[in-house]
């Protein structure tokens, strides 16, 4: 089944002072899928990810190379503006970072930057979100306590509706349940897989049965190029390229 590409990566080339990061990168991202980029520690999934939302720009001495299409928009394009990409994409860390506020707060950050200052439409807006992560009945008698009063897999959900308040078309993730224990793994997990109805979602994990687990398409880097992408099971079960299966058999770590 060919899937309609929402992020097109063409010729994309990052290095930082000599070491060259990213080679020479090409693939298209499908649209409203979970797409996993798998590889050994230092790789460059990282710097894959965030060079689809430019968030390497401030890495000192860095040079980007090639096109990163958004909606046929080249967001490295010279007059792209960088606050209208980063919109389009929320960002889950791997270690979530709620604002020093309240749990309601955290969620209205956003649709008051793009201003929304009605207290009824925040008021939808803060319950219609929490409810998406599965957080609203937790935390509804205490929307105006401190969020860092919660656990840290309730922050990490937390994080994930302050992004969505600002209706992103792409969701990011960065290793992001690295941080937390199994019961809100599979609660991040269960989220993300219902979210790709809705939103294309691109995760860097090292987990292999994460990538299983969640995945539509899985991209496998090995020393800052694409060796292998493909569907899922195609992929972790039956790899075409040689780097790929000692990866999957645990023969590169």
């Amino acid at each position: 089944m060919t899937q309609t590409p929402h992020i097109s990566v063409k010729d994309l080339n990052v290095q930082i002072g000599d070491n060259h990061l990213l080679k020479n990168i090409n693939i298209n991202i499908p649209d409203k899928c979970i797409t996993s980029i798998i590889g050994p520690s230092g790789c460059g999934k990282t710097t894959l990810l965030k060079s689809l939302n430019r968030l390497l720009d401030d890495i000192p001495d860095v040079q980007i190379s090639g096109s990163v299409l958004v909606d046929g928009e080249d967001i490295y394009g010279p007059k792209t503006e960088v606050t209208h990409i980063r919109k389009k994409m929320g960002l889950l860390a791997q270690r979530p970072f709620p604002l020093p506020m309240s749990i309601y707060d955290n969620i209205a950050y956003g649709p008051r930057i793009h201003g929304i200052r009605g207290k009824t439409e925040l008021n939808r807006l803060v319950e219609h979100y929490l409810k998406a992560v599965g957080l609203w009945e937790e935390v509804k008698h205490r929307l105006h306590g401190p969020a860092s009063a919660l656990s840290i897999g309730q922050q990490q959900r937390l994080c994930l509706a302050r992004g969505l308040a600002v209706e992103p078309e792409i969701i990011l993730g960065d290793e992001s349940t690295s941080a937390l224990d199994p019961i809100s793994t599979k609660t991040i997990e269960d989220l993300l897989i219902k979210l790709k109805e809705n939103y294309t979602i691109v995760l860097v994990t090292h987990i292999l049965r994460q990538a299983r687990r969640v995945s539509d398409y899985i991209i496998f880097v090995y020393m800052g190029q694409i060796i292998e992408f493909g569907p899922t099971e195609e992929v972790l079960l039956n790899p075409k390229e040689e780097l790929t299966k000692d990866y999957v058999k645990g023969f590169i770590s």
